[in-house]
């Protein structure tokens, strides 16, 4: 008999008699599918949030802040200046003008629906472009704001989490009263975390005169950012930096990002290690229950390699079925749920998904799979170590 056919018969032998073990077996890849299922469900927060900022992060919009500023709320420009920006080459145009928004962002106080307690909200007052500049924000429910007067629209995600945004409510803002007169969708992203109104009527509520803090800018083409950062950079009337929104949204995700991947990763290492831990008693069980098989199948000529090779793709069998498991259940109860968390760089809330991507759940196989090839090798080591003669004692 050859040394892949050893494997094979080895292997099969090995496998079916699982079932004589199925209470170790069974404990061995439970406690994997939860390593499987914990990793999957932390790290689909980072990738929900993730795919928050960028999913309205296009190509051919284009965020203008003030030189040395890393958010808008430490940005600002004058009115001239952000008609200066407005006229830069590389603005895209319509009969009304260029599509360009100057915008202001402030931060406002409003209970949260699911614990009655205050949290930071992004309340934005853009130019009357706004929409058609980032084009994936959509009215869905009520109607645009009108200009000049103290109306609000609500983005679903924040209508969703903090209460008093439902549509023909007044919420107290500062020194004014404001009407709730629409809610809008922005294809998933960031947006759909603010409150929108006019840029003019914030102003005077936050005694911001007659400044604004950033310009959004649809450009004529992705291909024209270049030409149009190089314009505004060598204006010398103008001391700003250019990026593209998905950039700008990247870098707004980055820290949170960061931070939740290496919490989730630091917690499945420790539950992998209690994991592993049992894949190893399993698998060191199922070796002293078959020591006798394991010797006679050694006196019958089988080699050392195959005993090896069968004790491990045991083991990596249930890693696989526990991780499948696990995977499967962490997609099923986190995907597409809802949550709300602090953007650490806007100190604001930001509403988003739990996003299980097939990346994430085939990184968590592979994790499964190194779980369960490191708990089966020291036992089939041993196990092919083991004395024929000792082993042929063994009742």
């Amino acid at each position: 008999m050859n040394w892949l056919s050893q494997i094979f018969s080895v292997t099969i032998f090995s496998l079916r008699t699982i079932p004589e073990r199925k209470g170790a077996a069974l404990a061995a890849a439970v406690g994997i599918a939860g390593v499987v299922a914990v990793l999957v469900g932390v790290l689909s927060i980072a990738e929900g949030f993730k795919a928050a900022m960028k999913v309205t992060g296009s190509d051919d919009v284009a965020i203008i802040l003030r030189s040395g500023a890393d958010t808008e709320m430490t940005s600002g420009f004058s009115r001239e200046e952000t008609r200066l920006i407005a006229d830069t080459l590389g603005v895209a145009r319509t009969g009304e003008g260029p599509l360009a928004s100057a915008e202001l962002f402030v931060i406002i106080n409003l209970p949260k629906r699911s614990t009655g307690t205050d949290a930071n909200v992004p309340f934005r007052g853009v130019g009357k472009s706004a929409m058609t500049v980032r084009g994936d924000v959509k009215i869905i429910e009520g109607r645009a704001f009108e200009p000049g007067r103290n109306e609000v629209i609500a983005g679903t995600g924040a209508a969703r989490a903090f209460a008093g945004l439902e549509l023909g409510r007044k919420i107290r803002i500062g020194q004014n009263d404001w009407e709730v007169v629409g809610v809008f969708s922005g294809g998933g992203g960031a947006a759909e975390s603010e409150i929108w109104t006019d840029a003019a009527v914030l102003q005077p509520a936050y005694n911001r005169g007659d400044g604004f803090q950033s310009v959004y800018a649809k450009l004529t083409s992705p291909a024209a950012f270049g030409q149009f950062k190089d314009a505004l950079t060598t204006n010398p009337q103008l001391k700003v930096k250019a990026l593209r929104q998905s950039e700008f949204l990247a870098d707004q995700s980055s820290m949170l990002t960061a931070f939740i991947q290496t919490i989730g990763v630091g917690i499945a290492l420790l539950m992998a290690l209690g994991a592993l831990f049992g894949a190893l008693n399993t698998m060191y069980n199922a070796v002293a229950a078959r020591t006798r098989e394991i010797a006679t199948l050694r006196a019958l000529g089988f080699g050392t390699s195959p005993v090896i090779l069968s004790v491990m793709f045991e083991s990596l069998a249930l890693a696989l079925i526990g991780g499948g498991v696990g995977a499967a259940a962490a997609y099923f109860a986190f995907d597409g749920f809802k949550a709300a968390t602090m953007n650490w760089q806007t100190f604001s809330q930001i509403a988003f998904a739990f996003t299980v991507t097939p990346k994430l759940l085939g990184s968590a196989i592979v994790w499964a799979a190194t779980l369960g090839l490191i708990g089966g090798l020291f036992p089939a080591i041993r196990a092919a170590r083991l004395p024929i003669a000792m082993g042929l004692r063994e009742s």
